[in-house]
């Protein structure tokens, strides 16, 4: 029996004690190296989802997992136009549509946004969602996206969504709002009397965002209207076009007519 000289005393199991030794060496030897042991597949895979490796998400998903980022709060459609420029077109139908679907919800439920533009639209990694239902405070910041009765202080419902989210698309296919920036004034002004600028938008969807944007609230597509549109890649039905002049157009017609005859008059006595 093998003699173990260190203690003077014998071991039972010599070939045991070896293997153990061995082993214990090796497994040492492996974590000083680095070797990918039993485990290494697993920590690969997790290495790459940390690091974001291909093989996870592409293309306008993985886009929009980088937009949200490690943050809570998603960035906003504003932010990401702002940023990167006019949304894919891809990307941009997947964010008409979600839209749409949210203003149609929220329309059948009873409920207005008043105040939807590009800063009340987040854009997570589950897709685009429409924020501060009922919150009409907004508006004043983003006067490009208030409805014709809107500025013109009439009744506000359902159409006056429909005008914003026109104009909120355009904003995010072009990158900038259908009737410019500049003194809220001004753009006000070219809302209650002016064409939109629709940009270099194509197909179906600039159809029906001009469509969105027309001054007669009566005129406008409802929200459904919209969601069917787009699943079906088409415009809706024209409406036919309302006989009665909406009474902010009648406001204006009314002052204009006011001017003239003060103008006439004064070149009389003059």
């Amino acid at each position: 029996m093998p003699h173990d000289t260190s203690r003077g005393r014998t071991s039972p199991h010599p070939a045991h004690s070896a293997a153990a030794r061995t082993g214990r060496a090796a497994q040492a030897h492996a974590g000083r190296s680095g070797r990918p042991g039993k485990g290494a597949p697993a920590r690969r895979a997790a290495h790459a989802a940390d690091s974001g490796a291909p093989g996870d998400t592409t293309g306008d998903t993985a886009e929009e997992s980088r937009d949200a980022g490690a943050s809570a709060e998603p960035p906003t459609l504003r932010d990401v136009v702002s940023d990167r420029g006019p949304l894919p077109a891809p990307r941009l139908r997947r964010v008409a549509a979600r839209t749409a679907a949210a203003l149609a919800a929220k329309h059948r439920a009873g409920t207005v946004h008043r105040g939807l533009h590009p800063g009340n639209v987040l854009l997570g990694p589950d897709g685009a969602k429409v924020v501060g239902f009922g919150a009409a405070a907004g508006t004043a910041t983003a006067p490009a996206y208030l409805a014709p009765e809107q500025v013109e202080d009439e009744p506000v419902g359902r159409p006056a969504d429909v005008f914003a989210w026109g104009a909120t698309m355009v904003f995010a296919a072009t990158g900038r709002p259908p009737f410019g920036t500049g003194p809220s004034a001004a753009v006000m002004r070219r809302v209650t009397s002016r064409e939109p600028d629709l940009g270099d938008m194509r197909g179906p969807l600039r159809d029906l965002a001009a469509r969105c944007l027309d001054k007669n609230p009566a005129a406008r597509p409802t929200a459904p209207q919209i969601v069917r549109a787009l699943r079906e890649g088409q415009g809706p039905a024209p409406k036919p076009r309302p006989t009665r002049i909406p009474r902010y157009r009648w406001r204006m017609m009314v002052a204009l007519a006011a001017v003239v005859a003060a103008g006439f008059v004064l070149g009389m006595l003059f």
